[in-house]
C-alpha cells in the first residue's frame, strides 16, 4: 500500500521515466533517417513538452468540470468521427486523420477520453439504479443500459468504419469494465456477457481482408511471412536478439537496417527490445503497473462515484493498450493495430494521455478521499 502523501510524486517520476524511455526509442527508430525520418522525433518531443505542462496544469484544477463537460465532449468526438470519414486523410489503407490549422488529428484517440467521462457520468448518476435489488427491477436496470450501449456502439461502428478495430476493441472493454464496477447486478452483467459472446462469429464477416489475414497468421505465422506475417517475424527476431541486457542504444540491427516496419508507432516496443533487452523491456512494464496501481488505490478510497468510475477507466484503457501492444509485438496476441501509451509516435494519442495522467495527478492530491 502506498501513502496518499507519496501518490503523485510515484506517478510523476514512473510518467517521467516513460516518456523518456519512448523519446531514446523514437530517436533511434529515426536518426538514420532510414524509411522514418528525425522529425517523427522533434515532433514527439515537442509533444512530450506541452503534455507535461498540459499534465500540470489538469493536476491543479478541479476534475468536476471534466463532469460539466462530459456529454459534450462525446458529442464532439462523435461528430469528428463522422467527420474524418468524410474528408479525412486516407494512409495505410485507412481514414483515420484529418488537419484541423495545420496539425494531423486521430478523432479515435480522442474518442477513448470522451467514452470515459461520459460513462463516468452517466453510470455516477444512475449507480443506485444500476444495483438490482427490491426497488429496482431488472426491466428498469436494461433501460439504463441501453442508452450507453447503443452511443458506445455508434462509436465503436464509426471506428470500426475507419478501419480502427484495435480502438474499437479498447472502447468495449473500457464500457464492459465502467458497467461492472458501477455496481450492476452481476446476473445481469454476464446475461450481457453472454449475448456479446454469442454474437461474436457475425463479426467475422465484417472483418476487412487484411484484418483476417492478421488474424489467420497470428494462429499460423509461416501463413504468409513475406506477407501479412513479415511484422510480426521480424518484430519477434528483433526482441529475442535483444537478450538479457540488449545490443545497446542505437546498436540495434533489425531497427538500424530497416528491417522492422511501423517501428516508430505500433512496434516500437521491439526497439527498446532489441537495444534495452529482457531488463529494459521488464522496467517499463514495472513504470506502467506503478502507474496503474496507483490509479487502483485512487479508485478505490475515491468517495466521489465520477472521480472513481473515470480512474478506473484510464486504469482499463491504460492497461489494455499495454498489454494488447506488447503482446501482438511478441505474437503473443493479433497485430491490432494499438499504440504503446506515451512511448508510440502519435501527436493525439500522447496528449489524450496526458490529460488521462493530468486527471489522476488531479486526484492524487485530493487526500481528502483517502
Amino acid at each position: 500500500m502506498i501513502a496518499a502523501s507519496s501518490l503523485p510524486r510515484i506517478i510523476w517520476t514512473h510518467t517521467i521515466f516513460i516518456i523518456g524511455i519512448g523519446l531514446l526509442a523514437l530517436y533511434s527508430a529515426s536518426f538514420n533517417n532510414n524509411g522514418v525520418g528525425i522529425s517523427v522525433f522533434y515532433d514527439q518531443l515537442f509533444c512530450a513538452a506541452i503534455g507535461l505542462v498540459l499534465m500540470i496544469l489538469l493536476s491543479r484544477g478541479n476534475y468536476r468540470k471534466f463532469f460539466d463537460v462530459a456529454y459534450v465532449v462525446y458529442g464532439i468526438s462523435v461528430f469528428f468521427l463522422i467527420m474524418v470519414l468524410v474528408m479525412g486523410r486516407h494512409a495505410l489503407g485507412a481514414t483515420r486523420w484529418f488537419s484541423i490549422a495545420g496539425f494531423s488529428f486521430q478523432p479515435s484517440e480522442f474518442s477513448k477520453l470522451a467514452v470515459i467521462f461520459f460513462l463516468g457520468r452517466y453510470f455516477s448518476e444512475r449507480r443506485p439504479r444500476l444495483t438490482f435489488n427490491a426497488v429496482t427491477s431488472a426491466g428498469e436496470i436494461w433501460a439504463d443500459l441501453i442508452w450507453p450501449l447503443f452511443l458506445i456502439l455508434i462509436s465503436m461502428a464509426l471506428i470500426f468504419k475507419q478501419p480502427d478495430l484495435g480502438t474499437a476493441i479498447l472502447v468495449m472493454g473500457i464500457f464492459l469494465v465502467m458497467l461492472y464496477a458501477s455496481g450492476i447486478s452481476i446476473k445481469l452483467f454476464w446475461t450481457l456477457i453472454a449475448m456479446m459472446t454469442m454474437m461474436m462469429p457475425l463479426a467475422w464477416h465484417l472483418l476487412k481482408p487484411y484484418q483476417k489475414n492478421r488474424l489467420l497468421v497470428f494462429l499460423n505465422p509461416s501463413l504468409d511471412p513475406l506477407g501479412a506475417g513479415y511484422t510480426i517475424t521480424q518484430s519477434k527476431i528483433a526482441v529475442g536478439s535483444g537478450e538479457l541486457l540488449g545490443k545497446g542504444w542505437l546498436a540495434g540491427t533489425q531497427n538500424q537496417l530497416n528491417f522492422l516496419p511501423e517501428r516508430h508507432t505500433d512496434f516500437i516496443f521491439s526497439v527498446i527490445g532489441e537495444e534495452w533487452g529482457l531488463l529494459g523491456g521488464v522496467f517499463l512494464v514495472y513504470c506502467y503497473s506503478i502507474i496503474i496501481y496507483c490509479g487502483f488505490q485512487i479508485a478505490q478510497h475515491n468517495k466521489d462515484p465520477f472521480g472513481q468510475l473515470v480512474t478506473l477507466g484510464i486504469v482499463t484503457i491504460l492497461a489494455m493498450q499495454v498489454v494488447i501492444n506488447i503482446g501482438m509485438v511478441m505474437g503473443l496476441l493479433p497485430v491490432v493495430g494499438i499504440t504503446l501509451p506515451l512511448i508510440s509516435y502519435g501527436r493525439t494519442s500522447f496528449m489524450v494521455f496526458a490529460i488521462l495522467i493530468g486527471f489522476l495527478l488531479n486526484l492524487a492530491k485530493k487526500r481528502t478521499i483517502f
